[in-house]
Order: structure tokens, then sequence, then C-alpha cells
């Protein structure tokens, strides 16, 4: 808090001057969603984070396609096959501890698992995309 409240009429102007400060930020977010591009570039800006922070957005934190789509295949196939029969707080807690673990899960992780997987089989070598990344 910035003022200093000795007595009634000092509240009275605080509670004045906050009043105001409330009407010209409510003014300013109608102005701001006004247009349909505004609303747009809300949303875009969810996703793409803050260039000058070089943090991604809050919605989608730091992953990839391969985390997001992860993050509701992962519980639904453990779910739908390892824990089929388990009563609703295994699987609630088998969503969570997934959506945990998805943030693993990114192209990185994926390429030098199927690099692995090929190098497994004989006279095959890893892909020249993802070769950076195979161990």
């Amino acid at each position: 808090m910035d003022t200093l409240i000795r007595n009634s009429t000092d509240l009275k102007f605080e509670i004045e001057r906050l009043k105001a400060s409330k009407k010209i930020q409510e003014e300013a977010i109608v102005a701001h969603f006004k247009s349909p591009s505004a609303i747009i570039g809300t949303i875009v800006s969810m996703f793409k984070g803050s260039p000058a922070t070089d943090i991604k957005g809050s919605l989608l934190g730091n992953q990839d396609i391969y985390g997001l789509v992860s993050r509701v295949l992962l519980p639904f196939i453990l779910n739908k096959t390892v824990f089929r029969g388990s009563n609703f707080l295994i699987k609630t807690a088998v969503g969570l501890l997934s959506q945990k673990a998805s943030g693993f899960i990114n192209e990185k992780s994926i390429a030098t698992t199927w690099n692995r997987i090929l190098s497994l089989i004989p006279g095959r070598k890893p892909t020249k995309k993802h070769a950076n990344y195979a161990l």
C-alpha cells in the first residue's frame, strides 16, 4: 500500500482513488477486446509466450506437440488398458502422475527412443533427420 491512512478522511479519499483506478482499468480492458483481432491476439499470446522473457505461454508451458498429445493419450491409454478394473481413486492418481510424466516426453526423447529401436534392427541406421539425438 502506497498511501498512509491516518483518519477516516484519508480512507474516503483512498476509496475514491481506487474506484477511479478501477474504472480506468475496466475501460482499458473493454477497449482492448472491442475488435476480433484483439481477442484472437490475446488467445495466440497464451500459446506463444513473451519474447522478452524467453518463457513460453503459461497455458502450454515449454512442451512441444508430442508433450501435449501425451498429456491426453497417456492417462487415457493407461486407464483403458493397465488400470481397466481399478477404482476412481487409482484412475485419478494415474491421471495426475501421467500428467507430470508427460512433461518429460518431447521430440528429442521420442527421437532418441526411436533411434534406439532402429539400432536394434540389423542393417538399419538411424534416420538423418534425428541422427543428432542418437546416443
